[in-house]
């Protein structure tokens, strides 16, 4: 029987454009530099037509190259035995770390430029986690696994007699 979970987190990097909304992008490009397109052509400048099909052409890769990368992905559980991390890279390589609970702890460090980085740490090995969020995100998500590790480090609660 798989042991209950006392925190279990999913970080996925952040979209700010719908599939939708880089339809309407797309078309709106498309449209734009074939009416340029067409007005140079029309006063003899044809091989213009064919550098704004490029231009289309470089902001479709451009976004499709975005997109394949928000398939990355990183999962934090917390269980009585084990603090497993598991990372998935845009190309769906795994890679996991699993440390034991009663021995990690979180460390958040502030950098000049304003950003953070979060970091478990266990036995002199530092795993970095949450690099895809938002400082003030991170710091959430760091206050939310500190109380779930200290929480299970407390052991359970005492049962009325």
């Amino acid at each position: 029987m798989p042991q209950p979970l006392h925190f279990d987190a999913v970080i996925l990097p952040h979209r700010s454009l719908s599939m939708r909304g880089f339809a309407i992008l797309i078309g709106v490009v498309a449209a734009v530099n074939f009416t340029a397109g067409a007005y140079f052509m029309a006063r003899g400048a044809w091989p213009v037509l064919g550098f704004c099909g490029l231009e289309v052409l470089a902001v479709w890769w451009a976004f499709r190259a975005n997109y394949r990368a928000a398939r990355a992905h990183e999962t934090v559980q917390l269980s009585d035995d084990e603090l497993l991390i598991r990372r998935v890279d845009a190309k769906g390589r795994a890679e996991a770390v699993s440390l034991k609970p009663y021995w990690v702890r979180l460390a958040l460090s502030k950098l000049p430029d304003e950003s953070t980085r979060l970091h478990v740490v266990s036995h002199g090995r530092q795993v970095e986690l949450a690099s895809q969020l938002s400082p003030a995100e991170r710091a959430d998500f760091a206050r939310a696994l500190d109380a779930a590790l200290m929480k299970l480090k407390a052991g359970p609660a005492p049962q009325p007699a």
